[in-house]
């Protein structure tokens, strides 16, 4: 194993191609808490510094535009490599999982608490490669799994699907209150 013999060779060595884009984007959003920190805390007239509601938030958002600009200066200066726009496609791609769930939570008040996580689950074990019938199974028994502990031993209050008002009377308040 050979020896870095200098903290740039050591930079070098493991530095990220998209350390760029990163840095941007952590400054970009260090100034946009930064210019809203008026609007979100207030300065109490008579009160100690360290008492102060918007002392400690300013601290820390300061601190941020502070690292996060010295972040983005340091990558403006290093050297190039290759490989940025396929790092940061890498990262996006994360995002779709965000965007899986955001249906989720949508499609759960329409189809019901059981119904969104049993689809949930199945769509998400095909979106990863589980595509047999086992594995479909295994989903929809995962679900079925988290819903009764969810609402049956832990309690958890959700709102019931509108799926559930097309079901006879002794039907609907069951799924309402169990599913």
């Amino acid at each position: 194993m050979s020896r870095i013999k200098t903290l740039q060779d050591l930079f070098k060595r493991y530095r990220r191609p998209g350390d760029l884009v990163f840095a941007l984007a952590f400054f970009l959003l260090s100034l946009l808490l930064l210019a809203a920190l008026p609007e979100q805390t207030v300065w109490v007239k008579r009160t100690r510094l360290f008492a102060q509601p918007a002392f400690w938030p300013t601290v820390a958002i300061g601190a941020m535009v502070v690292f996060s600009l010295l972040h983005l200066i340091g990558a403006l200066v290093s050297e190039r490599i290759p490989g940025r726009l396929a790092e940061v496609l890498y990262w996006v791609r994360s995002v779709e999982f965000a965007l899986w769930f955001m249906a989720y939570v949508a499609a759960a008040p329409v189809l019901g608490y059981l119904l969104s996580t049993i689809l949930f689950c199945v769509l998400m074990s095909w979106r990863m490669g589980y595509r047999s019938p086992r594995w479909t199974g295994m989903a929809v028994l995962f679900a079925m799994a988290v819903v009764i502990l969810f609402k049956g031993f832990l309690q958890v209050k959700l709102p019931a699907g509108l799926i559930y008002e097309g079901l006879p009377d002794g039907l609907r308040g069951f799924m309402m209150t169990y599913f």
